[in-house]
């Protein structure tokens, strides 16, 4: 099962370049059968433009998280700080393998109706059926 995440395109940046390994989130997903991430760039951008393999999620208080990741993190502590500030549980998931589609992908071409997730949305087999649809191989 994959789930989609808006990310904005600075973090996508990072993350395309390996600079980021981890992605944070305030809240995780309720099904445990996810596996892989659609990344979703926000505007300006507004496109899918990869997906990557979930290789772990972590569940810690926030200063103990940022110790285990902040090399992987691809923010500043303050950021992150910010990002988690008031809350008593936070998540990261580690990226596994990354696959980068060649095109950024438009999501009204293969989405009825796309609306912007706030945090998530479940995409069953999406990636794949995408990648398919545009027949745009991965870089």
């Amino acid at each position: 099962m994959r789930v989609l995440l808006s990310i904005k395109p600075v973090h996508v940046a990072n993350i395309l370049s390996g600079i980021k390994i981890f992605e944070f989130r305030r809240r995780i997903f309720a099904r445990r059968d996810i596996n892989t991430v659609l990344i979703y760039s926000t505007k300006p951008v507004g496109r899918f433009v990869a997906e990557f393999d979930i290789a772990d999620i972590i569940e810690d208080d926030p200063e103990r998280l940022w110790l285990s990741t902040e090399n992987g993190s691809g923010i500043t502590k303050g950021y992150f700080d910010a990002y988690f500030a008031g809350r008593e549980k936070a998540y990261a998931l580690r990226i596994g393998e990354l696959r980068i589609f060649s095109e950024p992908i438009v999501p009204a071409d293969v989405i009825e109706e796309f609306t912007p997730p706030q945090s998530y949305m479940y995409v069953a087999g999406r990636g794949e059926d995408i990648r398919r649809q545009q027949q745009l191989p991965l870089l």
